[in-house]
């Protein structure tokens, strides 16, 4: 059995690497384990909000993330059946002097692979490739990792765990915890494709309203490279999702110009929460905790906020200036915020994009455009969003 570290992390996507990162730079040892040979490059997020960019900053990679990432603070609501466009610009409901000021597109994988060049910088950090983590024991001095390896199986010792891996999570797994919830009945495939949307009036973020061919459509970075995220019936054939492609764009897309798909992904998608975010010496954190769908990019900018949080209570923990009460705080809090904010935030985001009630849609146009015309109703808009952070943790 090898004493690994203080901390093991599991899963290398943002919230992991975050999570290892914040850790690490308080002089904690840290491990971070990821099954897959490198770092995940499917589409997934692709718009990182201010919340988002102020914990980057916290933990040193705002600089980088915004050297590589497009800045962008307006946004487009298209609803076809209407034939209506109503444009918003976030810099209109931030307050005068607002440090973190607009949204920043970047690739997921880009986003992580900046907080691993980061972490790779830390003598007390290392991140090791194709190990997965297959057992999982505890007791009151440590917890013990079986992980497969291509050399064959380690035992590997901490005296933390934290699970980042995901919705399918193995320490969760482990952990003997359901995942409760439900899986939404569509499929979502995430596309990403070369095409001049900007040439057609669409802002670098839109989202489409149609109860059939909804779709979130956003630039991801400097180059003219585009996320095309839409939904299907998830009893079609995944096999056949490549081919049916073409048509779900000739309704989305605003003309039969060329296009270049670089990369695709179907996905199902999850509404779930686990019962509880800590059993003993392991921790949950991201999806791996709480998995909602992506409409309104709720699930990464909750899963960042838990990594923030996670660092400030369990390094008190660790340096011995809090008591273990606090990681029981964390687990609280961060499940209650999932329950009673971002999961409903993403229901609801999804809700308005798929609303098949004319009725509805009409009234839901209404109020985005009362909220873009008045500032105190956008600005209540933007102070409800801010409770996706919670209470402070108490450290």
């Amino acid at each position: 059995m090898e004493q690994a570290s203080d901390v093991i992390v599991v899963g290398a996507g943002p919230v992991g690497f975050l999570t290892a990162l914040g850790l690490a730079r308080k002089g904690i040892r840290v491990t971070l384990l990821e099954a897959e040979p490198r770092i995940n490059s499917a589409p997934r997020a692709a718009i990182y909000f201010p919340t988002t960019s102020e914990i980057l900053d916290k933990l040193g990679v705002l600089d980088d993330a915004e050297a590589f990432g497009l800045p962008s603070t307006r946004f487009s609501l298209r609803v076809p059946s209407m034939n209506e466009i109503i444009y918003s610009d976030l810099s209109s409901t931030m307050p005068p002097g607002t440090k973190y000021d607009h949204n920043l597109h970047l690739g997921q994988h880009l986003l992580a692979e900046l907080i691993h060049q980061h972490l790779k910088r830390l003598p007390n950090a290392k991140v090791l490739w194709n190990h997965k983590v297959v057992n999982l024991s505890q007791d009151e001095n440590g917890i013990v990792l079986g992980v497969e390896t291509p050399d064959g199986v380690r035992e590997l010792k901490a005296d933390w765990v934290v699970g980042t891996d995901g919705a399918r999570s193995s320490v969760r797994s482990l952990l003997g915890l359901p995942f409760e919830g439900f899986t939404w009945p569509d499929r979502f495939v995430a596309t990403n494709v070369e095409f001049d949307f900007e040439k057609y009036g669409f802002e670098r973020a839109n989202m489409i309203c149609d109860p059939v061919n909804w779709a979130v459509v956003a630039r991801l970075g400097r180059e003219n490279l585009w996320r095309v995220t839409f939904g299907e019936d998830a009893a079609l054939p995944e096999a056949d999702v490549y081919a049916r492609i073409p048509s779900h764009y000739a309704a989305i897309f605003p003309a039969n110009d060329p296009c270049r798909i670089v990369a695709w992904s179907p996905y199902r998608v999850q509404e779930r929460c686990a019962p509880c975010l800590r059993v003993g010496r392991a921790l949950l954190a991201g999806d791996a905790a709480h998995a909602c769908n992506p409409c309104g990019g709720m699930g990464l900018t909750t899963g960042v906020i838990d990594a923030d949080a996670l660092i400030q209570v369990l390094g008190a923990v660790i340096e011995g200036r809090a008591d273990e009460s606090v990681l029981d705080f964390y687990a609280d809090e961060r499940r209650r915020v999932f329950r009673e904010v971002t999961t409903n935030l993403a229901t609801n985001y999804k809700r308005i994009m798929s609303e098949k009630d004319p009725a509805r849609r009409k009234a839901d146009v209404d109020e985005f455009r009362a909220n873009i015309e008045n500032p105190d109703k956008s600005q209540a808009a933007t102070s409800l969003s801010k409770l996706i952070f919670g209470n402070p943790m108490p450290v």
